[in-house]
This record gives C-alpha cells, structure tokens and sequence, in this order.
C-alpha cells in the first residue's frame, strides 16, 4: 500500500503566490508555467527568478512557446532554445518541453537538440506523451533520449480515466524513467488512482490534501 511518505507531488503553478502556497503545502517539486487555463507557455524570466528566490522547493519550468499544437517550427524552436538557456541561466533545477512530428509521434531529433541544450538540468516531458499515437513505443524514446520523468493521464482524459494504461507505463518504465500521473487529480480520487494505476507520483493544480487524502488511519 503507498504510504504518506512515498507520494511524491509535484504541484502546477502560474504566480508567485501558488509557488509559496506549494512550498507551504510541502509538495516535492514545483512545475512553474504561464497561461494555465490555456494548457500553459513558457513563464516570464521575472517569475522564474523570483520564485527561485523565494522558495527552496526543486522548481522545473515548464518550456512551451505558444498554445497550440507541440508541432514546431524553426521560429518556434529558437525560441524553446532561448527560454532553455534563460531557465538554466536563472538557476533552475530542470525544465520540461515536449515536442511532437505530425504523424503522432514523439520528435526524435528535436527532443536530442533541446535535451542537449537543456543539460545538465533535469529534462521532463509534458502531456503532449497523451497525444502519441504509440505510448509502449513512445515511453521507449523517451527512455533512450535520456528524459527522466513523463507526465501523463494514460490518454487524453483524466489519470483515473487512464488508470489502466498508467500501470502498463509504469511496468514498462521499470524504474527507467518516472511516470508522473496526471490529470483532474484531487484529495477525493488520489486513492483510488494510486491503487488503480501503481503509480507514485502525481501532478496538479489541486495539490491541497493531496498527502492527507492517503495516510493510513490510526491503529
């Protein structure tokens, strides 16, 4: 049975006030984003730097150059390139992007590009894993490009929706790479997604309760 203490949380935040009110939780890690409510972009290096100041909580900023589809240009990528550089200049611990070709697959040659660019930070991929169209073959890219953590609900719906395909991911992960579940994720679902699904992390913007909602009762 998962325990308190090994749940791992990473908590989605757009200001300065949902980093502090995530630290003050006691969430694991911090996914710094803009524009949540439009499937979130990269936020601005003013956000960045100050939220590395203020908190001592792992923060990995979220690179994304526009909403839309993860199909990128050349305009598009350079401008992924400079947001890599300013979150490393800036002292971030890690940053996830995701990029996908038009035919549903994970971008092999792009992702080798920013992942190189990226190091040595921590490189995540993001929900576009949700729109592959092969998620055994994608997770396996994953792998071998060196990425260390994949968001994902186990398909376009919500993690509980996906619960079944999240433990396939986490069997095939094997410890290689963590699955991070995601998707419309409370204190009143968390149990029974954990249960379900096997995983041991999860993300969401509803991060309050989340550690609370699993501690085993008292003897």
């Amino acid at each position: 049975m998962t325990t308190r203490a090994s749940l791992f949380i990473e908590a989605a935040v757009e200001s300065i006030g949902g980093v502090i009110a995530a630290e003050a939780e006691g969430v694991d890690r911090i996914e710094l984003c803009g524009l949540l409510h439009d499937g979130a972009v990269t936020p601005s290096i003013g956000l960045i730097g100050r939220a590395l100041a203020l908190v001592k909580t792992p923060i990995h900023v979220f690179i994304r150059p526009r909403v839309g589809d993860f199909v990128y240009d050349r305009h598009d990528v350079a401008v992924m390139l400079a947001d890599i550089d300013a979150a490393k200049t800036a002292g971030a611990p890690g940053v996830v992007f995701g990029a996908l070709t038009t035919d549903g697959e994970i971008d092999h040659t792009l992702m080798a590009e920013l992942i190189a660019a990226a190091r040595p930070m921590t490189v995540g991929f993001h929900r576009a894993f949700d729109q592959v169209r092969d998620q055994s073959d994608g997770l396996d890219t994953l792998i071998a490009l060196g990425v260390s953590v994949v968001l994902t609900g186990g398909g376009p719906g919500t993690a509980l929706d996906g619960a079944a395909q999240l433990r396939r991911l986490v069997d095939q992960a094997a410890g290689r790479i963590d699955i991070l579940a995601g998707g419309a994720i409370t204190k009143h679902n968390v149990a029974d997604l954990l249960k379900r699904s096997g995983v041991q992390q999860v993300h969401g913007k509803a991060f309050t309760g989340l550690r609370a909602a699993i501690r085993p009762p008292a003897p």
